[in-house]
């Protein structure tokens, strides 16, 4: 936008120029540019100037010294008129047909056309996976257990019989002098080494 209105903005760009002035760079080639770069039709002739990317009026198409047009950079009366030097009154190489390059925007249209864009899908954050015992021991855990975690109903548990079980372990392993458990035959204490028989 203008600060002041002695700004000059950028010139509405002219399908036609009558300068003769011919800029002193090579001359470009529409074949190097991309189709959707370069509008061939008669009507609109143009392409996207390679220096500063903007779209600007092809000259002279059908004869021998085809060029750029004279453009600014910015916006036609919305930008400050900051004139592109490198690609203004640039030659061009036409080098492409009308057809073939309808032929190369469409086969391109082709490819691109049924592509949608994708979506990215968070996946939820889930939680670990309980272990088989943990799963257990909720299934398992008193209805009263005022959401105090089962480690701790555990030991209470234990602090609870500990002494039970240890005077039942200390009597279980009392035994008789002289007498051996009746339940299972003796265990060997030398070691057997069977002999195969010869035959």
């Amino acid at each position: 936008m203008p600060t002041s209105p002695f700004e000059r903005t950028a010139r509405p760009r002219q399908s036609r120029t009558r300068s003769r002035t011919v800029n002193g760079r090579p001359a470009l080639s529409l074949s190097t540019l991309k189709p959707h770069q370069v509008d061939l039709r008669p009507a609109c002739a143009s392409l996207v100037c390679p220096d500063c990317e903007t779209w600007v009026p092809i000259t002279g198409l059908g004869t021998k010294t085809p060029k750029v047009v004279p453009h600014d950079t910015g916006r036609a009366g919305k930008d400050a008129a900051v004139r592109c030097r490198l690609g203004s009154n640039r030659l061009l190489i036409v080098d492409v047909t009308v057809k073939k390059w309808q032929e190369r925007l469409e086969d391109g249209h082709a490819q691109t056309g049924h592509r949608r864009p994708t979506t990215v899908l968070r996946k939820p954050k889930v939680a670990p996976a309980l272990a088989v015992s943990q799963i257990a021991a909720q299934k398992q855990a008193p209805p009263d257990s005022d959401g105090r975690p089962m480690w701790l109903l555990r030991e209470m548990q234990w602090a609870l019989t500990e002494s039970a079980v240890r005077d039942a372990d200390a009597r279980r392993a009392q035994q008789p002098d002289g007498d051996a458990p009746l339940a299972a035959p003796p265990v060997p204490l030398e070691t057997l080494h069977p002999q195969h028989r010869a035959s």
